[in-house]
């Protein structure tokens, strides 16, 4: 046991060492005081053209908004379904007399996560995962790696435990710096403002049998929980194509086209209901804990869980498998 923790130990140095973190950290550093201040010059904007600051008559334009959006023809079927649920959350949060978007450094750090979950968290774990056994190659320490006398998919378990460490981390440190950026610009405070949750839909209706009020404190946990099992699922297909192709630009290339085609994917072809199966349709998890729309039809919550599970566990095996059988003078 000792040894093997030496190997994660050992791991988990050479990631720090190539200074992916670094880099990571240093894009949060710019990006999330970009984002901030987008956020603070919208509301801003919002409040001026409405002369009012009160969320009550913002919620109420925008439900304005969309439906007058509906009536255009040039908005298509499917899209119409999703903003007519949309109205009915809205709708939903105004009958209950809940700002589902009250100013705070927690509002904004659930904002956050709901929205880069699906691209922008998946690209940041790419970033440390496409290299993690395929620089080995650039490195030319991958015969060294193959050739000491300790069991492959020992080797290769520690790289991958010192990566699941990296991805916590990522989570950690984007979570730290959206609350403390954030705060400077919309307060501290938040933490215990009611959110609603549990919505489902059918068709075109939206279900609330099952909605109930939680403090944002616990549905920011329950965000950060999914976001790491969606950045899990992409940082174990990332492992898999880094353990199958040996240039580390490769991998990465691989991987950020396969997220942006996800994403384009469920944008495009709403009504292709087969992409449902695919690991980078399912990466919108708090969806279903806002209440979004899906847009594809039979998605839930414990269907993404298991597809993204299962292309997980396929990822690992295909890597495990290529990794252990590897010519040592490859």
């Amino acid at each position: 046991m000792r040894n093997f923790m030496g190997l994660i130990y050992n791991e988990l140095l050479k990631v720090i060492r190539k200074r992916r973190i670094l880099v990571i950290f240093l894009i949060l550093l710019v990006l999330i005081p970009v984002f901030t201040y987008a956020q603070y010059r919208n509301l801003k904007t919002t409040t001026e053209q409405m002369g009012t600051s009160d969320w009550r008559a913002h919620l109420q334009q925008q439900i304005i908004d969309a439906q007058n959006r509906l009536a255009s023809n040039r908005v298509p079927e499917e899209w119409k379904e999703f903003m007519r649920l949309r109205i009915q959350v809205q709708q939903y949060y105004l009958d209950h007399d809940i700002n589902p978007t009250a100013p705070g450094a927690p509002t904004f750090v659930r904002k956050f996560i709901e929205e880069s979950i699906s691209l922008f968290l998946p690209l940041l774990v790419v970033v440390v995962a496409s290299d993690i056994v395929s620089s080995e190659y650039s490195q030319g320490t991958i015969k060294l790696l193959l050739s000491r006398p300790v069991r492959r998919w020992k080797i290769l378990l520690s790289k991958y435990a010192a990566l699941l460490l990296a991805i916590s981390l990522i989570l950690l440190i984007t979570g730290i710096l959206a609350y403390l950026v954030s705060g400077v610009v919309f307060g501290y405070g938040g933490w215990n403002m009611p959110v609603l949750t549990g919505f489902q839909m059918k068709g075109e209706h939206l279900i609330t049998d099952y909605v109930h009020l939680i403090p944002q404190w616990k549905y920011i946990l329950m965000a950060l929980g999914l976001a790491w099992f969606t950045c899990t699922a992409v940082a174990t297909l990332s492992f898999m194509v880094s353990v199958l192709v040996r240039s580390t630009a490769a991998s990465m290339g691989i991987m950020l086209a396969a997220l942006i085609a996800g994403s384009l994917l469920v944008q495009l072809a709403p009504t292709w209901t087969s992409i449902k199966y695919l690991a980078f349709t399912n990466l919108q998890l708090t969806n279903y804990l806002s209440g979004a729309p899906i847009l594809i039809e039979g998605m839930s919550l414990p269907f993404s869980l298991t597809v993204l599970s299962l292309w997980s566990a396929a990822g690992l095996i295909i890597a495990f498998t290529a990794f252990i059988r590897r010519d040592v003078l490859a």
